[in-house]
């Protein structure tokens, strides 16, 4: 994707797709809560004639490409357009409406949240080498018509009664969007581990268990699920009441930028730790997960295989 196919991009369309809805209509202008930040009140505009948008708490606005800086923490504009083109199977036209109170037109229709028991999607984690069983405990099913069509994809809960959604072939959000904050019952926990993504999260628990599976501790600390690093300013006041902050950000630019956001905040009061070290040399700490699989994988094979050659050599004779 180049510049001038992603300007051609609604702006309505785009934040839409990312779980953002406008909050009122004036004319040609549509008013959001910012989704760059935390408020209250809606102060993000977006001009849909022009299709430019300005925030006016922090004094910017722009085009699309302005935006995606703002949200996804960088000014690297060959990473700025693959994230708009990764973001654009689920970007489709939507109409507004506001009456008494201001609705948009629902993406997610006849909606229904059961329990996660589809097969399609427990192979689905399986093949991300996702421990099913964990992923059952934190995750939920949803069921949906879009555009006419039925879906189902695994539906992971937020703080504010959204969820973010994927299968096999979509990714996106219910909204509205926000981060998920597990927090262990009892004595307060004094650490934090931060995950960009619900897949992060899961593949966490998995190695976990895996390492410790007598004793894998999972509520030794708290969690935190950004579901998009654009959500770190919404994190920032709760992991304010933790002395540690574990980061298992991706390893590219937009995860180094994030923790840098959190180590401004807090590097003088708190102990924040990078943990991407873990999973240096891959992508994030699923595709870790993945590639530790394929290892144990190819090693037994080739055990196999040196096994069955043994076996297979003569044995000679004995007089």
């Amino acid at each position: 994707m180049d510049i001038q196919t992603a300007k051609q991009i609604r702006i309505a369309d785009f934040l839409y797709s990312l779980g953002y809805s406008p909050v009122k209509q004036q004319g040609i202008n549509l008013w959001y809560k910012s989704p760059v930040r935390e408020e209250t009140e809606p102060s993000f505009k977006v001009n849909t004639e022009r299709n430019q948008w300005y925030d006016f708490a922090i004094g910017k606005g722009g085009n699309i490409i302005a935006l995606a800086q703002e949200l996804y923490c960088s000014d690297y504009v060959p990473y700025l357009l693959q994230k708009i083109e990764e973001q654009t199977p689920h970007i489709h036209p939507v109409s507004f409406s506001f009456g008494k109170q201001s609705f948009s037109e629902p993406s997610f229709q006849q909606l229904d949240i059961v329990q996660l028991t589809s097969p399609a999607l427990l192979a689905y984690l399986q093949e991300r080498g996702i421990n099913t069983a964990l992923a059952k405990r934190e995750c939920k099913e949803a069921r949906f018509t879009h555009n006419g069509k039925r879906y189902f994809a695994i539906a992971f809960p937020n703080i504010s009664g959204g969820y973010e959604i994927r299968n096999r072939y979509f990714k996106g959000c219910i909204a509205p969007k926000e981060i998920s904050h597990i927090r262990q019952s009892g004595k307060p926990r004094s650490a934090c581990y931060v995950f960009e993504g619900f897949m992060d999260y899961l593949s966490f628990l998995t190695l976990r268990l895996e390492s410790c599976p007598q004793s894998p501790d999972f509520d030794r600390q708290d969690y935190i699920v950004l579901n998009s690093v654009a959500n770190v300013p919404k994190a920032l006041y709760p992991l304010g009441s933790y002395e540690r902050i574990h980061c298992f950000f991706d390893n590219d630019r937009a995860g180094m930028e994030a923790i840098q956001q959190i180590r401004k905040e807090y590097d003088a009061t708190r102990y924040i730790c990078d943990a991407s070290q873990i999973y240096s040399g891959c992508k994030d700490l699923n595709e870790y997960l993945q590639k530790r699989i394929a290892d144990r994988k190819e090693q037994a094979q080739s055990v196999k295989k040196r096994n069955d050659t043994l076996s297979k050599k003569p044995k000679g004779f004995r007089l």
